[in-house]
């Protein structure tokens, strides 16, 4: 019989053993005359069902599925540690995982940074971002990275003016005062940082060249130790970001002459900018969230969103000021040309102060 012609009504007139081999042949054509209908409905549950799968599959893996590294390319303890602290809880409040404050401190930032660049591009590690990368990108020739290529802006976090602080025994109450005592007594300052090549430094450097006098520059492993020496008259002053020194000033530990940027600071309303006597002298610290460059955008929304809405919340502004820092929003863009904006900023601030890494 030839099997193209073979019917069902022939598939019930065929009588074969039941343990010859024709039963197997019988199987097999009987299978093959199954209504072409049901194995088109079979195939569409097996379809729907996929379908069904893929979506659970990717709503098991959305952003975010397990806990974020947040990494701070600092020591623990400082302003940076805070306010990661503070938006790192808020995350994990809101998106139901943990965002871990991870510190990797070295190298002027290097360190952590570079680890982030180097991180696969997921959105499980961010960067806190500072004025620190932005020096960098001129200020150390060496660098095996660029900052601006490598890491997808997220979001603003906040700015900190600069103070800058005198031992209580200088002779001086005012910047006007504090450049005069310079100029007549020339070598006997010494000013202090938080280290070679950080915006503390850079900020003296600065002042230092618009200003026309000298001082001796005293680097230290951190603001504490430097703060120290100020108070204690081993260096006659230090710039340093104003929430961790606000409290010395307000305590009468040490003497506030001007803030760096072109507004007052909230934080000390009795101190005036320094370019009230320095026309057009301003600097500041910023810092913000960064993502290895590729991260998806949809992860980088979501991250931004959250951020900025943190900073609707009552105890976030209590804290942020009380730490008197100044809250950056906006989009991710925004952030992106902000950074390229300080990068430049700090170029020219490295050009004119003649400051490099050796």
């Amino acid at each position: 019989m030839d099997a193209r012609k073979f019917s069902r009504d022939d598939a019930a007139s065929v009588q074969l053993p039941p343990d010859s081999y024709g039963a197997g042949l019988f199987i097999f054509f009987e299978a093959a005359l199954i209504n072409r209908r049901q194995l088109l409905h079979s195939a569409s549950t097996c379809i729907a069902w996929f379908g069904i799968g893929s979506m659970a599959s990717a709503q098991d893996k959305a952003y975010p599925s397990h806990p974020v590294r947040w990494i701070v390319p600092y020591a623990a303890g400082g302003a940076t540690d805070v306010l990661s602290r503070l938006i790192c809880q808020r995350l994990s409040e809101r998106l139901g995982q943990t965002f871990i404050v991870e510190n990797k401190p070295g190298a002027g930032s290097n360190i952590g940074t570079q680890a982030v660049i180097n991180s696969s591009p997921d959105g499980y590690t961010l960067l806190l971002t500072s004025t620190a990368n932005a020096i960098n990108a001129s200020f150390d020739p060496t660098l095996p990275y660029d900052f601006l290529s490598g890491i997808a802006p997220v979001a603003g976090l906040a700015r900190n003016p600069l103070v800058l602080v005198v031992n209580n025994e200088l002779p001086v109450h005012d910047v006007a005062a504090f450049i005069a005592y310079a100029k007549t007594n020339p070598g006997k300052l010494s000013i202090g940082s938080s280290g070679v090549g950080t915006s503390l430094h850079l900020s003296g450097e600065l002042f230092k060249a618009m200003a026309h006098i000298q001082f001796v520059h005293v680097p230290y492993r951190g603001s504490a130790p430097g703060l120290a020496d100020v108070m204690a008259g081993q260096v006659q002053g230090m710039f340093d970001n104003v929430p961790s020194s606000f409290e010395l000033v307000r305590s009468g530990k040490l003497r506030a002459l001007g803030v760096t940027t072109k507004q007052r600071s909230e934080a000390l309303p009795d101190v005036p900018p320094i370019a009230d006597t320095l026309p057009g002298y301003e600097t500041s610290s910023f810092y913000g969230v960064g993502a290895p460059r590729g991260t998806p955008q949809a992860v980088i929304d979501l991250l931004n969103r959250e951020i900025n809405a943190a900073f609707g919340e009552p105890l976030i502004k209590q804290r942020f000021a009380e730490l008197g820092a100044i809250p950056v929003t906006g989009s991710a863009g925004a952030f992106g040309d902000m950074l390229a904006a300080e990068t430049e900023r700090w170029r020219k601030v490295v050009e004119l102060s003649g400051q490099r890494k050796e």
